[in-house]
């Protein structure tokens, strides 16, 4: 059919809507723009029309006429009917243009009236399909939309085609979409013009699936079912949603190590193949998909005497992918397993569990195959599953532990010993360690509606809390209930104090309160023998102790590294080796805070600690950027970002990290995203503590931008919180250096300069060498607009040497940078060679872009004082001249409020008074007025 400039396509179209895409859909519209044209091709399901509609929604505007088809299976076999769809409605405007042997050959194709065919009347049809859309290109732009272009008839792709390859320069675009397996979709090329871009579909990512079920309203379901829904999916979003759709229709979920539910919508698409199956081939699939991994070694050991000629039919059906190198059976698709399992009554499901059971190798498999095929409470099999899990735990797979802690609760007898209770309580534990958030909050939660033990009670809490992550001001109301169930218990008390603790840091900002709490609570552990909090407490105390500068900080490390150790502290983000980290990078100790770090993120992989693993590879790269490794560390933060979205643990800290490697080495308009990002994440959470350091980020990307009006504003937001919080060690935002250049950038150099004091004053006390060495950087620039350039050089060269030695690449950079801007006021672009090799070195690619607008920029010279009068000053008001006189001995705004006794604000507006008199823009200009006067 025919679409005139007013087509409009449905809201669910928008390209706002399109999720997951969001890569491809910017290489589409960009090719379209270029006036190039586009084939979308990937699986049934994958999106292909969801796209494709998005795509003809926003270039419909900008075309005369949007020629439109889309055909069906049932159709195909009718000859030029895609035409008919396709020219239908313009064929009356624009026939009488056509040679009457052409118009003729169409119309008896188009109206069925005539004999005409390929054969007979092949080259009028080719060139009146030609001439019509050149006719319609000539009024204007012309969008062609196919959709399933599979099913496109013969003789319609063949007459696109022949136009297609000769339209040549003209304003004639195709978008379409055709469904393929794997990469087969050349020959739909043929119907395309020759500069056809090919974009390839795949399967969507776990986020991706997630983000989905959110949009499309399946909200409550928890992250490890979003898992299994991608993984039976496959990642394919029609499977996927229907999926999520069948789970929140049905009346009960399925039990942990189940398969999900297929609904019929889904097992239709299977169903037809597996119907052609033997009954004993399909008996032996259904084997297949209930095991982990299956093999035709275990198919035997259950008992499937002729799995061999079994599974080469199903292979032929399509059922199963074959690989000679690869002895696992796998199915084509995951839903094939999954629908074949749904199928399968419930009696047949456990006789195939049973078999399992005994036929397996791994000792978790058998006990999760025991479960299964269980009925009931049994000891027995709560006893071995209960083993398995712990089993899974010690391998380094909590979800696995979790999953089977659950099945050992549930066929634990009420009054087991351990009860089911705790045998929940622990699989919740261990789904926190998983990063399985949503279900250990889930477990907590449903074990307090009937707990009456104090222990039990209090251990649910603290899972409870544990799961608010950095949203502690969220679960506020939980400490009094939890202090209340700990009673006077010291071990049930440590573990409130500890979790109280955080609270003081990340809800309230009060280091000092917090620093107590954690002092509290390693007491109160080691009063109740509880080692492992006791270490946990004493880690969290020293790193308090670390970020205010308290000079008690290395001996509280020391305690914490002491013996006997706990094998779960010692690679928990919390723990006691993290505190140590973070000391060896606050001291610029950078290849041993390296090795401390890897060391730890390697062995939080090894036990498949989520949580912890997010946080270690979000400060290997923040590591590697103090090294100036900026593209190892882009790497690595955008793997932690992508790790932290999965499990949502840690999102706003790996955004605020991610967002700085951004801004040094990677692209800057999304570091300001992120931070913004990670900043409203803080804010919504209460979270003090990370605000600060988003902000912090925040104003870096801004300063990179080139915005430092923006910087300054969200570091002096910064400087606030920190001061608010306590915090006095200027090495742990790292901030300090780059308000101080935003504010000699906007003209407030005496700002910068009390800035710079006040910060060295504690970077001295604390022996901060790399904070030192940025702030005489700083200090230089301050030094520069004040017109002492020998001194701002000399102090930019010192700080760039000790960089270097420091070891801070990114830093000795900067340094570099600002020296050759000092130098390149002369009369050699050649300074910013120096600058241009290090940025490179780094691969700090958005400040390597910098130097190159001021190479390109060529030499400035010194800016000019402006030419005031020799009695300008004398023809201020007498406030003007008070506030003007402040502003060159380089007082600040907020001083010369306090020493004239009058708002900031009222000092702002007398300034922009002063400005418009004296015809100067900035601070900087009273500055260079002063000097001028000083000389004549």
């Amino acid at each position: 059919m025919t679409v005139r400039r007013d087509f409009k396509e449905p809201g669910r179209s928008r390209p706002d809507l399109v999720i997951g895409r969001e890569e491809l859909y910017a290489q589409a519209r960009e090719q379209l723009a270029r006036g190039g044209s586009v084939l979308l091709h990937g699986p049934a399901g994958i999106g292909k029309s969801t796209v494709l509609r998005a795509l003809a929604a926003e270039n419909a505007g900008a075309a005369g006429t949007v020629l439109r088809c889309s055909a069906t299976e049932s159709e195909s076999h009718l000859p030029f009917l895609a035409l008919a769809d396709l020219f239908g409605l313009v064929l009356d405007k624009v026939s009488a243009r056509l040679p009457a042997a052409q118009r003729t050959a169409l119309e008896s194709a188009l109206t069925g009236r005539g004999e005409s065919t390929l054969q007979r009347d092949g080259l009028a049809l080719r060139l009146a399909v030609l001439s019509i859309l050149r006719a319609l290109a000539a009024e204007g732009p012309v969008l062609i939309v196919a959709d399933d272009l599979q099913w496109l008839d013969s003789a319609s792709a063949e007459l696109l085609g022949f136009a297609a390859r000769r339209l040549g320069d003209s304003p004639v675009r195709m978008l379409c979409a055709v469904r393929t397996d794997g990469e087969e979709y050349d020959r739909h090329l043929r119907a395309c013009p020759p500069d056809t871009l090919a974009v390839r579909l795949g399967p969507f990512s776990r986020t991706q699936v997630s983000a989905l079920l959110d949009h499309r309203g399946y909200t409550g379901l928890s992250r490890s079912t979003a898992r299994d829904i991608h993984r039976t999916s496959g990642g394919n979003p029609l499977f996927a949603l229907e999926l999520g759709r069948a789970l929140a229709e049905s009346p009960t979920r399925p039990r942990p190590g189940e398969p999900l539910p297929v609904p019929t919508s889904l097992r239709a698409l299977v169903l037809s193949r597996l119907e052609m199956l033997s009954d004993e081939a399909r008996r032996t699939l259904l084997v297949a998909s209930a095991g982990a991994r299956p093999t035709l070694a275990l198919l035997h050991a259950a008992g499937r005497e002729n799995a061999e000629a079994e599974t080469a039919q199903a292979a032929a059906l399509g059922l199963l992918a074959t690989d000679s190198e690869e002895p696992a059976l796998r199915f084509a698709h995951p839903l094939i397993s999954a629908a074949l399992y749904a199928e399968a009554p419930a009696r047949e499901r456990r006789a195939v569990h049973t078999a399992l059971s005994t036929a397996a190798s791994d000792p978790i498999e058998r006990a999760r195959h025991l479960a299964l095929a269980a009925t009931g409470p049994d000891p027995r099999v709560a006893a071995r599953l209960a083993e398995a899990a712990a089993l899974s735990r010690d391998r380094g797979a909590p979800s696995v532990a979790a999953s089977l802690g659950l099945l050992a609760a549930r066929h634990t007898p009420a009054d087991g010993d351990p009860g089911p209770d705790e045998r929940r309580l622990q699989a919740a534990e261990d789904a926190i360690t998983a990063g399985e958030v949503d279900l250990a909050r889930d477990i907590a939660r449903e074990v307090l509606t009937r707990a009456t033990v104090p222990a039990e009670r209090v251990r649910a809490w603290m899972v409870v809390i544990e799961a608010a992550g950095q949203a502690l001001g969220e679960v506020d109301a939980v400490f009094p209930q939890v202090l209340a169930d700990a009673g006077d218990d010291p071990r049930l008390l440590a573990l409130v104090h500890y979790q109280l603790a955080w609270r003081e840091v990340v809800v309230d900002g009060d280091f000092a309160k917090s620093r107590q709490e954690a002092a509290h609570a390693a007491e109160l552990a080691a009063r109740g023998g509880d080692r492992r909090t006791e270490l946990m407490a004493l880690a969290f105390q020293s790193s308090t102790e670390t970020l205010m500068g308290h000079p008690d900080a290395p001996a509280t490390i020391r305690r914490a590294l002491q013996e006997p150790q706990d094998p779960a502290v010692a690679c928990h983000h919390n723990g006691a080796a993290m505190a140590r980290f973070r000391w060896l990078l606050m001291s610029d100790q950078l290849p041993e805070a390296r090795t401390a770090i890897t060391a730890l993120l390697r062995e939080a992989r090894r036990r498949g600690m989520v949580e912890s693993e997010v946080h270690f590879s979000r400060l290997l790269a923040d590591t590697e950027l103090r090294f100036g490794h900026c593209g190892r560390a882009l790497d690595l933060a955008r793997e932690s970002l992508r790790l932290a979205r999965d499990s949502g643990i840690g999102e706003s800290a790996s955004a605020m990290l991610a967002s700085v490697a951004e801004a040094s080495g990677g692209d800057v308009e999304r570091a300001l995203t992120l931070a913004r990002e990670a900043a409203d994440h803080a804010e919504v959470d209460g979270d003090q503590l990370y605000l600060s350091l988003a902000l912090a980020a925040l104003g870096y990307a801004q300063l990179v931008a080139g915005d430092a009006q923006a910087a300054v504003r969200s570091l002096r937001r910064v400087r606030e919180l920190e001061q608010g919080m306590g915090v006095s060690d200027p090495a742990r935002g790292r901030w300090q250096g780059d308000l101080a250049e935003a504010l000699v950038r906007i003209g407030e150099p005496g700002e910068a300069q009390e800035l710079i004091d006040v910060t060295r004053v504690h970077a001295l006390r604390l022996n901060r060498a790399s904070v030192l060495a940025v702030l005489d950087r700083a200090e230089a620039l301050v030094r520069a607009a004040r017109g002492e350039h020998q001194a701002a050089h000399a102090q930019l060269a010192s700080a760039q040497e000790r960089l270097a030695k420091l070891g801070y690449g990114l830093e000795e950079a900067r340094a570099a940078f600002a020296l050759a801007r000092l130098r390149g006021r002369g009369p050699a672009p050649a300074a910013y060679d120096e600058a241009a090799r290090l940025f490179r070195r780094c691969r700090a690619l958005p400040w390597l872009r910098q130097v190159e607008r001021a190479v390109a920029a060529g030499p400035t010279e010194p800016e000019a004082v402006p030419a005031a009068a020799p009695g300008a000053l004398d023809g201020l008001a007498a406030m003007e001249r008070q506030v003007a006189a402040l502003v060159m001995e380089g007082a600040t705004n907020r001083e010369i409020a306090g020493r004239l006794f009058i708002s900031v604000k009222t000092v702002e507006a007398t300034l922009t008074r002063v400005y418009r008199k004296l015809g100067i823009r900035s601070r900087v200009d009273i500055v260079r007025l002063a000097a001028g006067r000083r000389t004549t």
